[in-house]
């Protein structure tokens, strides 16, 4: 655990120093966030935040993290430094979404090559199918949940904090998930200092992906020996349940509203429908924290549950999950509207 602490300690203090740094380089490169009909700020926002984040957690697990784990570790991060250097190109350029669900394709086959996949099927086809699915959903979760100050970063917070409280509650002790959820929660932290409600910084697609793809790697990683496989896979989902609610949201209201839901962007995310339903900014980010804080402990409960108690509280976070979609869509179908 003195490990552990000693990861998350690095990667924060890093976080806080380089942040800044970053938002300098942004303002000197040009890779500034123009307000859209579609943002909530109003002001130009450096990005390049994200390189913080992703710094923190590089130099804090290549000089404290565990070597015996080396090979899986260098996977992670090299798929994780491709992905992320996709989204630098789309925060400074912009790239086609094909291009980018393409290095996100591309990162998750390095994951699968360096040993991290599902193992929930025989057939080793439908484990690599589900990993990559797995990777490309959650690290486009992360980058749509990225549409309000401190939102993503203090999600991802949150999330990680329960990984790293599920892999030491685990017998074995899974060591690197433990470390690699350290290293997060330190960089996102750090990171939120200056990006919670008025944010100086933005993360921008060089975090949104990155942050998300380290999930996904967690949320593969994860193993409970004592228990099934179909419940060890419950419990990354609960986890993740928020920003796995707030992309299904999205993707039903616009397919709805015959919108492409992989082009278009908008503010009809579950935090723009909590403004447009009266909530301050950062009450809206606030509510997200604690359902994604709620969904968490379900996740905890789970590994400790029978099969037949599993099947039953994850059917029943399910239902929450689309009664809220369809509440929402019935009261706010479209979000907050382009002229606020």
């Amino acid at each position: 655990m003195i490990q552990i602490a000693l990861i998350l300690f690095v990667a924060l203090t890093f976080s806080i120093v380089v942040t800044p740094l970053a938002r300098r380089a942004a303002l000197r490169t040009g890779v500034v966030s123009i307000p859209r009909t579609r943002d909530v700020h109003v002001v130009p926002v450096p990005l390049l935040g994200g390189a913080a984040i992703y710094g923190s957690f590089v130099v804090a697990l290549l000089v404290l993290g565990d070597q015996r784990y080396i090979r899986e570790l260098v996977a992670i991060l090299m798929g994780a430094t491709l992905i992320s250097l996709f989204g630098l190109a789309d925060d400074r350029w912009g790239l086609r979404a094909s291009v980018k669900m393409a290095g996100q394709i591309l990162a998750g086959v390095i994951l699968l090559l360096g040993g991290t996949q599902v193992q929930l099927f025989a057939q080793p086809w439908l484990n690599w199918a589900l990993t990559l699915l797995w990777v490309v959903g959650i690290t486009n979760a992360l980058n749509l949940l990225d549409n309000m100050d401190g939102l993503s970063g203090g999600v991802t917070t949150i999330a990680s904090a329960f990984f790293l409280l599920l892999a030491a509650m685990n017998e074995p002790r899974q060591v690197l998930v433990g470390a690699m959820a350290a290293a997060l929660i330190g960089g996102c932290v750090g990171f939120l200092r200056y990006n919670l409600n008025p944010a100086t910084i933005f993360m921008g697609d060089t975090g949104s992906l990155f942050i998300g793809f380290i999930l996904a790697a967690l949320g593969v990683k994860l193993r409970f020996l004592g228990n099934t496989p179909v419940v060890t896979w419950m419990v990354p989902l609960c986890v993740l349940a928020l920003p796995i609610l707030d992309t299904s949201l999205v993707f039903i209201s616009r397919i709805r509203r015959r919108v492409n839901p992989f082009t278009s962007a908008g503010k009809d995310h579950l935090s723009h429908r909590m403004v447009a339903l009266g909530l301050s900014k950062r009450e809206a980010v606030l509510t997200c924290y604690l359902i994604a804080g709620a969904c968490g402990l379900v996740g905890i409960y789970l590994t400790q549950a029978r099969l037949v108690e599993a099947y039953f509280v994850a059917g029943a976070l399910a239902t929450a999950g689309i009664t809220t979609i369809i509440w929402f869509e019935r009261v706010c179908p479209g979000g907050i509207p382009h002229t606020q």
